[in-house]
C-alpha cells in the first residue's frame, strides 16, 4: 500500500537515487538479513553434506551410495543458497543466460545422471564418473560469475599444454 501511495503522490520519482541493494530489498518479501541467514544456512548445510558424503565414502557396501546422495544433495544446497541472495527467478534467469546455459545444462544433467547411475543402473563406476563431471561442471558454472575468469583459465591451460 505504501508503494501505491508513493507512486500516486509523485514521491516515487524523487527516489531514483536508490542503490541496487535498496531496490532488491524492496522487491523481495524477505529482509536482507533474513536472506543472508538463509544463504549462510543453506551453504553450510551443502558444505556439511559434501564433507559427510566424502567421509561416508569409505564405509563398506553402502559407502558409495551414501557418498553419492550426500554429495549431490550438498551441491543442490550450495546452488540453492544463492537463490536467497538473488531470488529464485533472477537466479534461474542467470543460470539460463547464454554464458552459463551450457554449464547449467551439463551440471543439472550430471546431478540427475549421478543419482540414476547409483540407484537405477547400480553402476557405481559410472556414478563416480558423473560425480567428477559434477565437480567440473559446477566449477565451470561458478567461474562464470567472476568476470573473465573462464577466459583466463582457458589461456592458462593453453599455455600449460604447449
Amino acid at each position: 500500500m505504501d508503494k501505491l501511495k508513493s507512486v500516486l503522490s509523485g514521491e516515487e520519482a524523487k527516489r531514483d537515487d536508490r542503490t541496487v541493494l535498496e531496490t532488491v530489498n524492496e522487491a523481495s518479501t524477505l529482509s536482507w538479513t533474513t536472506r543472508l541467514k538463509g544463504f549462510a544456512v543453506c551453504f553450510v548445510v551443502g558444505a556439511a553434506c559434501t564433507v559427510v558424503g566424502v567421509c561416508l565414502l569409505f564405509l563398506p557396501r553402502i559407502g558409495i551410495t551414501l557418498f553419492i546422495v550426500f554429495y549431490t544433495f550438498g551441491n543442490l544446497c550450495a546452488l540453492g543458497s544463492t537463490m536467497f541472495l538473488m531470488g529464485p527467478m533472477r537466479q534461474l534467469k542467470k543460470m539460463c543466460d547464454k554464458t552459463r546455459a551450457l554449464a547449467t545444462a551439463i551440471m543439472i544433467t550430471c546431478l540427475v545422471l549421478t543419482l540414476c547411475a547409483a540407484f537405477w543402473w547400480k553402476n557405481f563406476g559410472l556414478a563416480l564418473l558423473f560425480v567428477i563431471l559434477q565437480v567440473l561442471s559446477f566449477a565451470w558454472y561458478s567461474l562464470s560469475y567472476i568476470p573473465y575468469m573462464r577466459e583466463a583459465l582457458m589461456k592458462i591451460l593453453a599455455v600449460c599444454m604447449k
